[in-house]
């Protein structure tokens, strides 16, 4: 009875708990409400680039600077992402549009317009946030009545005047920003939904000497609407004196603060490759369907004929796939090493399959800057402990007894090499005195995540899985190894497994061909001089991507064979 009860209680707790999920933005992000007057302060982050991979902070650029920079509070993903989140002199009121407000004057000198025509040439995007909303340029497609919306603004843009050849460097030194607000019916108070800006290059004049009081005559602050276009842009020039003006103006919305983020969501090409889908669908269920079924087909008239063959003491010589029954289970040639990578393997798989779990149910929502890399990285230490739990199990069925050896290696090998590669690529990075650099503080952090829990949960691991008792094979071991007789040239290993996969292959080439579009582009990074092209820059991920599938795929594809082997083998009567 009260075993009943408290199935009931929990059962209870769990819908409450469901219930209460749609309630607020998951992992806990709450609305902000703004009365009429609010400051609204709008924060800076990271400039980055298409054409480059190496992001700098806001202030690397000469852009005027409040009194004191404060840094935001920012997770362990914003930091290895590069982010930097500080504070600005571009500060709003709610509901109070304002025009041509004046943040600075700055006059350029040699090194502050060198710094301005590298970040324009390499076309760097300023990026801002409001109300934890990221700044987004609207652009209306040509070929659809939508619009799309850019992540930050360029820092300037590259032109030529009417009759001249000269290539100049034109800054966007004037923002008008638009403010969307969602309004409560019961009350004044408004939630901002969205927060845009339309860039543009103006050369700013005034009468006369310049004075805290002076007015531009190019914009007016009493105006009732923004800057649409600009005649005369600002050019980037030693000497040049340049003013950072900005308007707000703040429009009502019928978007619910709950759906703001379905905008920023919607991407530039969003059709859907439905004949490559539904092809490669059926590609994977004919060849599947196929193979299995001649599979079935072999392995039942197999077992069949063996048992029989038993049954009628016919069986003076063993043929098929029951000729290797004494050998089948043999460890293999570095047997200490599959099992490392099958245990790295469980690893990996286990932090996929949670971090796709977490996203299904909401935790990792896009208003939780930096979250999915810090979910990854804090669900691959904590699956140390099916690694070395894996691992170990593994290794005692191979007869082996130094489980704590193989648990160190199970904790080290793949970390390591993926930390030496980081640390040489963080140093290069923080040569160039980019944000992308990895501070010493957050080093420390990851080193001890590694050591401090990493590495004791994979021992813990091995030390529960090798005291399980060892997994018994169906059929026993012979103490002779079998000769193997000369191979025929197509079953050298390098042919096997070319032939093995090119049937996966061509049921997700079509696919793998639009997934490599859209994450591949020309990549130019100049150090020092030099030229970085883009496959020595992408060389890192793409390889550590590579590599990570292949323990993944490698792992899945070795119990998968180890079961139907077992599988096999158990069905046979073998003396």
């Amino acid at each position: 009875m009260a075993f009943s009860r408290s199935i009931a209680f929990s059962a209870f707790l769990l819908l409450l708990l469901i219930n209460g999920s749609f309630c607020f933005y998951l992992p806990g992000v709450a609305p902000q409400d703004f009365q009429k007057g609010d400051a609204l302060q709008v924060k800076v982050n990271k400039l980055s680039s298409t054409k480059t991979q190496l992001p700098y902070t806001y202030y690397s650029l000469p852009y005027c600077t409040p009194k004191k920079i404060v840094d935001s509070a920012e997770n362990l993903g914003e930091v290895l992402r590069g982010d930097r989140i500080e504070n600005s002199r571009y500060v709003f009121k709610m509901r109070e549009p304002k025009m041509c407000n004046i943040v600075c004057k700055l006059v350029l000198d040699a090194k502050t317009a060198k710094a301005f025509k590298e970040k324009i040439d390499d076309e760097y995007r300023v990026n801002m946030i409001l109300d934890n909303l990221p700044l987004v340029v609207p652009i209306k497609r040509v070929d659809q009545d939508s619009t799309v919306y850019q992540l930050g603004f360029h820092v300037g843009l590259k032109g030529q005047y009417s009759g001249s050849k000269e290539e100049k460097f034109f800054i966007h030194n004037h923002l008008a920003f638009t403010v969307r607000y969602h309004r409560d019916l019961l009350t004044e108070s408004a939630r901002i939904v969205g927060f845009e800006v339309k860039p543009f290059s103006v050369k700013h004049e005034y009468e006369g000497k310049w004075e805290e009081k002076t007015r531009l005559t190019t914009c007016d602050p009493h105006a009732k609407h923004t800057v649409v276009n600009s005649n005369t842009p600002q050019e980037v020039e030693e000497g040049k004196e340049i003013f950072f003006t900005y308007d707000v103006e703040f429009q009502e919305s019928d978007v619910k603060w709950a759906s703001r983020w379905d905008a920023y969501l919607l991407m530039s090409d969003d059709q859907i490759h439905w004949f490559s889908i539904v092809n490669s669908l059926m590609i994977v269920l004919f060849l599947s369907g196929m193979v299995a079924m001649i599979m079935l087909r072999t392995l039942y008239r197999d077992i069949s004929k063996y048992n029989e063959l038993e049954t009628q003491e016919e069986a003076q010589e063993e043929t098929g796939w029951k000729l290797v029954h004494g050998d089948v289970f043999r460890p293999p040639n570095n047997s200490d090493l599959l099992c490392v990578y099958v245990g790295t393997g469980v690893q990996f798989f286990g932090m996929i399959l949670v971090t796709m779990l977490f996203a299904v149910l909401g935790f990792l929502s896009p208003s939780n800057r930096g979250g999915l890399m810090t979910v990854m990285l804090l669900l691959w230490v904590f699956m140390g402990l099916l690694a070395g739990y894996a691992s170990a199990r593994l290794y005692k069925m191979f007869k082996g007894s130094e489980w704590k050896k193989i648990s160190l290696r199970t904790a080290v090998m793949f970390p390591a090499s993926v930390s030496a590669i980081f640390f040489v690529l963080n140093g290069l990075i923080w040569g160039q005195k980019s944000s992308g650099a990895v501070p010493f503080g957050t080093m420390f952090a990851l080193i001890f995540l590694w050591f401090g829990i990493s590495v004791p949960l994979v021992f813990v691991g091995g030390y529960i899985g090798f005291r399980k008792p060892a997994i018994e094979n169906p059929v026993k071991t012979n103490k002779i190894p079998r000769q193997i007789p000369e191979q025929a040239w197509y079953m050298n290993p390098a042919f096997s497994v070319l032939i093995g996969g090119i049937l996966p292959f061509g049921a997700v080439f079509i696919e793998l061909f639009f997934i490599l579009t859209s994450i591949c582009c020309a990549v130019r990074i100049t150090c020092g001089g030099g030229a970085l092209t883009s496959h020595r820059a992408l060389l890192h991920c793409t390889s550590f991507s590579s590599y990570a599938f292949f323990v993944v795929t490698g792992t899945i594809g070795f119990y998968a064979c180890f079961w139907f082997t077992r599988l096999i083998y158990s069905s046979v009567k073998i003396d």
